[in-house]
């Protein structure tokens, strides 16, 4: 269990429209939640849902197989890594999250300051 099951910001039941919209509403710089992600790939079981600048970003969640821990967008040398999904909203809430808009080749920073709940 990546611990995340009884959190405010994990959305079980949620789809990307879903999230997006929710953040869209919330309109507050730092809104978040973390939901299932669409592909059901193990490797990728999670996306951290992001309100930023009137823009929402879905950053994937990846789990490690070989160390059990879990790590932010694509691999890359010398990433953070944690052991669990809690651990990295708990960290990002200290730390800003860099957020990359791969479109516009934008990088941007918040830390996750509002939990979203989406009824």
């Amino acid at each position: 269990d990546a611990g995340v099951h009884s959190k405010a910001w994990y959305a079980a039941t949620c789809d990307r429209k879903m999230a997006e919209d929710a953040l869209y509403r919330s309109n507050k710089d730092g809104s978040f939640l973390i939901r299932k992600s669409s592909g059901q790939d193990s490797r990728q079981p999670y996306t951290l849902v992001v309100f930023y600048n009137r823009r929402v970003y879905n950053v994937p969640i990846r789990f490690i197989e070989s160390t059990r821990q879990y790590a932010l967008g694509r691999e890359k040398s010398g990433e953070e890594r944690f052991d669990s999904v809690a651990e990295i909203v708990e960290n990002h809430q200290r730390t800003s999250l860099v957020l990359i808009d791969s479109q516009n080749n934008t990088k941007d920073s918040t830390k996750l300051k509002h939990v979203v709940r989406v009824s």
